[in-house]
């Protein structure tokens, strides 16, 4: 299953899965945990994808002093996955209502804490595209609470200042800035190619661009699957969709500046400013 994964395969997959319940036959090992990170009320009052339980964006994200956005720590996350009744080896899509930004930020938290990678997927859409097409519901599943087990991943895409620091002196490496053009041109880190997580979207249809036409956009700012990527925003929640999308295109080698630049100016970093 792709890390992408297209609105006509979910709901096909939902619809197998509810006949097999039915019937007592559920195949746990290829069953979908749907998870919805809007805010509750979304979930609740303008519904949600049938079978989906609700872990809202900030509830897993840090709000400690110089942390704000931050990871929440393996011990919170784990507990807010337990309660929603996930499992460690569970095949979880996720999903939100903005292009799949915020969804994408939960599943890179749950890679970075020991979620297996290739059991993590990405609506390609969001809700509004969704249920333009599929039925939604209003019913909150029942659930029995886990004991889900998270702990850091000392040898995944996390990365620290110093190996930005190093990126920008090295010519096999890309440094990219995924905010916007007015952030980028207010200061940025000093060599870093600007790729807005935007660039990546098509806004009509709400998912990402053709694959194509994003290879094509990532040729052109010479980001390519030979070179290693090392992407920052400002707290990290952009950078987590091109992460998504560059994984989904087969870009192995990939750094996450969860610190992104707000710990770099923190740290009394260097910044440029202007275009590139």
């Amino acid at each position: 299953m792709d890390t992408l994964v297209e609105s006509d395969r979910v709901a096909a997959r939902l619809d197998n899965q509810e006949r097999q319940s039915g019937a007592k036959t559920v195949n746990e090992e290829s069953a979908l945990r749907i998870v919805d990170v809007r805010d509750a009320w979304e979930y609740d009052g303008i519904g949600h994808l049938p079978h989906a339980v609700n872990v809202p964006f900030d509830s897993f994200r840090s709000e400690d002093a110089g942390e704000t956005g931050m990871l929440p720590g393996a011990d919170a996350f784990s507990s807010l996955l337990s309660e929603v009744g996930i499992e460690a080896t569970d095949r979880i899509v996720a999903y939100d209502d903005m292009h799949g930004v915020f969804a994408a930020r939960f599943l890179v938290t749950c890679e970075l804490y020991g979620h297996p990678r290739d059991r993590l997927h990405l609506l390609n859409g969001d809700y509004s595209a969704w249920s333009r097409q599929h039925p939604v519901s209003n019913d909150t599943p029942d659930t029995t609470p886990t004991e889900y087990e998270g702990s850091f991943v000392e040898t995944g895409p996390l990365v620290g200042l110093e190996t930005v620091e190093q990126a920008m002196d090295d010519p096999d490496a890309v440094l990219i800035d995924t905010r916007e053009r007015s952030e980028f041109e207010a200061g940025h880190i000093p060599g870093a190619v600007r790729l807005d997580w935007m660039d990546l979207v098509d806004e009509t249809g709400r998912g990402v661009q053709p694959e194509t036409e994003i290879r094509s956009t990532l040729r052109t700012r010479d980001i390519t699957p030979d070179r290693s990527v090392v992407l920052y925003c400002n707290t990290a929640r952009r950078i987590s969709h091109t992460y998504t999308v560059l994984r989904h295109l087969g870009y192995e080698q990939l750094a996450f500046y969860e610190g992104s630049l707000t710990e770099w100016k923190r740290e009394g970093g260097p910044l440029a400013t202007g275009s590139e």
